[in-house]
């Protein structure tokens, strides 16, 4: 057996491994499980190892650096045409003409002002782009996102989320976090219910708006995510293994 197979059976069989673990989480949350979508995350990944992956049954990828994206999207959805591609890390506002051109979905909005410029770009290319905002719900310094951590602090998003809501181009479908690193999945189980509470406030407050999406869980904690309410799930690890940096 080549290497190209036996990593492609390899991350089958951890596919598999996951997607048994996402319905026995969804069964827990008493959830459907079809309500849980899966993004592969695929950062510094090889593109032998991406076209492993959807050899495996994957088609849906999450990325972090768009100047890399880009070039694995040039080589693969040309054999692969039914690909999704997901913006999932911290964007520089130099390159979001990069998200706005090639992207499916961004899961990491973390201003206004990256809000403004992503429209201009969206609506240069005459395009309308899913989004979720990224809300720091653990107060460390090294997340991104809108100060969530404190309930006190919730009525002064009100303001900035109005003036992104206003982005025509921008079509605002839900919320996404990362909380704080650790090897206990059961520590970040408050912050997930602290994101889906906020969720569920912004929903009274802007009734317009489908805030149905939570982004949330990683290959370390995705379980506990799902039975808090994810509907997406980024995992790379538990699927593609260990990246090399």
């Amino acid at each position: 057996m080549t290497d190209i197979n036996q990593l492609q059976v390899q991350i089958k069989e951890n596919l598999e491994i996951v997607q048994e673990q996402i319905a026995s989480a969804a069964k827990r949350g008493r959830r459907d499980s079809g309500d849980v979508k899966l993004i592969t995350v695929s950062k510094k990944k090889s593109i032998e190892a991406m076209r492993a992956a959807v050899h495996a049954g994957i088609t849906l990828f999450g990325e972090n650096y768009p100047e890399e994206t880009v070039g694995k999207m040039d080589i693969l959805t040309q054999e692969f045409p039914c690909l999704e591609w997901h913006m999932i890390g911290h964007l520089q506002s130099r390159k979001t003409q990069l998200v706005a051109e090639r992207f499916d979905m961004m899961h990491s909005l973390d201003s206004v002002r990256l809000a403004n410029k992503l429209g201009s770009a969206l609506t240069a290319c005459r395009r309308k782009l899913p989004v979720l905002l990224e809300m720091n719900v653990s107060g460390e310094e090294s997340k991104g996102g809108w100060a969530a951590w404190d309930e006190a602090y919730w009525e002064l998003l009100i303001p900035d989320i109005e003036q992104v809501l206003a982005v025509d181009s921008l079509v605002v479908r839900g919320l996404m976090s990362m909380p704080p690193l650790t090897e206990d999945a059961e520590k970040t189980r408050p912050y997930f219910i602290l994101l889906r509470q906020l969720r569920n406030w912004l929903a009274k407050k802007f009734p317009q708006t489908d805030w149905g999406e939570l982004s949330m869980g990683t290959s370390t904690d995705f379980e506990v995510a799902i039975e808090e309410g994810a509907t997406f799930v980024r995992i790379g690890t538990a699927i593609l293994g260990a990246r090399a940096y």
